[in-house]
């Protein structure tokens, strides 16, 4: 019997990094190693030191290989999906010159605004990019820097995302990919480079930045000694370009050109998303057009406060996560670290409608309601970025794919069932971001495209696909009038 082949798959989110070691032929998950992150700041700051990224990769990838019992000769190739837009700064030995501004660190909203009016507005901002600057986009960052510790912009050599740091680790080589370069807004998805003019809009040069491959699979060099000493791992072995986590899943999904296209997923995390792949390029200003790790589109909605808001009410509440009932009258907007979708980054969370009879089980599944309805809100807006027509009841039919830890949790799932009255579908394979990644890995090493790697794995998974229920349109009407009606007054914005 041959020798097993595997490839790693890494998945660098927020909370944590895990690596999955994968059967590079058929897709099984052997083990996924863990080991977590450190993520300071209050006030709207939120840092994390990238040297904790690099440890934890390297601590992961040990405990993966270890819990698979497999040598390390066996490993074939390796990518890296990383948490998308933290701006992160190197010297000129590629040491990270202060903490790396995380994609939820809300400081830089000034910034955003006054970048959207430079160049004319929202229209022409998408019309580039797909996207505006808000202030989770790397640009916003990378100004708020700018202006705010000057010494430290000036003195940066090269500007990285959180996933280019660490591929550049393993192979030495600067890169990244289409998806991921796309969610800084100083790249176009028009043309597919870096824009020269928002370049200039920063003071940023092309130098400084990290070539963009071709796909998020492209084999863009080898794993180098020093990186092999240091994960435990064959030197030379192909390194990926990888991408952002939102691209990773969608290629663990097997969503994209050789897949499944303008099919929606719903991903419940600490941050909600909503996205789909697409051959359509998307230019709306509700959405962030991003493209895709495979040459495609991802046209996504993205909102801050999601499973950690909801698990904090819950906390203070003194329940656990799953002991919730409907909200009843009372609405509950947990928007407790500000908010992207809509684009309130000074909000905080809002509670109205309390009654004599209001229960805690209520309280907190209004806030179930208030963070599910937020991101489905911008289903509509997603799907008609693909091309699609919302009332066309063949799209509305269209199952919705529940991905991410809430997708695990009970009160998540029938909350929204209830909210979006779709059919859902909750994946069989498991930890799809590093799946995805493990994806880019094998396609690095010469397996092909990626999204065709991953659907072939796909095929031996055991999906549970739930029937639509009725759409509860009370409760969407109420939640929705609340948050129009507190957008600028009480929310801001």
């Amino acid at each position: 019997m041959p020798p097993r082949s595997v490839v790693i798959g890494v998945d660098s989110s927020t909370q944590s990094t895990k690596a999955a070691v994968t059967d590079a032929e058929t897709g099984e998950l052997l083990a996924v190693g863990r080991a977590p992150h450190v993520v300071t700041g209050a006030g709207g700051a939120r840092e994390t030191d990238p040297e904790v990224w690099w440890q934890a990769l390297c601590d992961a990838v040990a405990a993966g290989l270890k819990e698979s019992g497999l040598s390390a000769s066996s490993v074939t190739g390796i990518a890296v999906a990383g948490q998308q837009h933290g701006l992160v700064v190197l010297d000129g030995s590629g040491r990270p010159l202060r903490p790396s501004l995380l994609w939820n660190d809300t400081r830089s909203a000034p910034q955003a605004a006054a970048l959207t009016a430079a160049l004319g507005g929202a229209g022409a901002w998408t019309a580039r990019t797909g996207t505006v600057p808000v202030a989770s986009m790397t640009a916003t960052k990378w100004q708020w820097l700018r202006e705010n510790e000057p010494a430290t912009a000036e003195a940066a050599v090269s500007v990285r995302l959180p996933h280019d740091f660490l591929t550049e680790r393993l192979a030495g080589t600067a890169a990244t990919d289409p998806g991921d370069a796309s969610g800084t807004c100083w790249y176009s998805t028009r043309t597919g480079a870096y824009d020269p003019e928002l370049l200039d809009l920063l003071g940023l040069d092309t130098s400084m930045l990290a070539p963009v491959a071709a796909t998020g699979g492209t084999r863009i060099g080898s794993l180098t000694p020093a990186a092999a000493e240091a994960l435990g791992l064959p030197a030379g072995i192909a390194v990926a370009a990888g991408t952002g986590d939102n691209m990773s899943a969608a290629v663990g999904l097997g969503l994209g050109g050789a897949g499944l296209l303008d099919h929606p997923v719903l991903s419940l995390g600490t941050s909600g998303t909503v996205f789909a792949a697409s051959r359509a390029r998307p230019a709306s200003a509700a959405l962030s057009g991003f493209a895709a790790a495979d040459g495609t589109y991802l046209p996504l909605a993205c909102t801050l406060n999601c499973t950690l808001a909801v698990d904090r009410v819950a906390t203070l509440l003194g329940l656990h996560r799953d002991d919730a009932t409907p909200g009843g009258e009372a609405v509950l907007l947990p928007y407790l670290d500000g908010e992207r979708t809509p684009d309130l980054p000074t909000s905080s969370g809002l509670l109205t409608g309390l009654r004599h009879d209001t229960t805690p089980q209520q309280l907190l599944g209004a806030a179930y309601e208030g963070a599910a309805y937020t991101v489905l809100r911008a289903l509509d807006e997603l799907l008609l970025a693909c091309g699609l027509d919302p009332a066309d009841p063949e799209v509305a039919g269209r199952p919705l794919r529940l991905i991410g830890g809430g997708a695990q949790g009970r009160t998540w799932v029938e909350t929204v069932r209830r909210l979006s009255g779709r059919p859902l579908i909750v994946p069989g394979s498991g930890e799809l971001v590093a799946l995805g990644a493990a994806a880019l890995a094998a396609s690095a090493a010469g397996g092909g495209d990626p999204v065709a790697v991953a659907t072939r794995w796909n095929a031996k998974a055991e999906d549970d696909h739930m029937p639509a229920v009725e759409r509860d349109t009370e409760t969407w009407e109420r939640v929705g009038s609340v948050l129009d009606r507190a957008a600028g007054p009480l929310l801001g914005g």
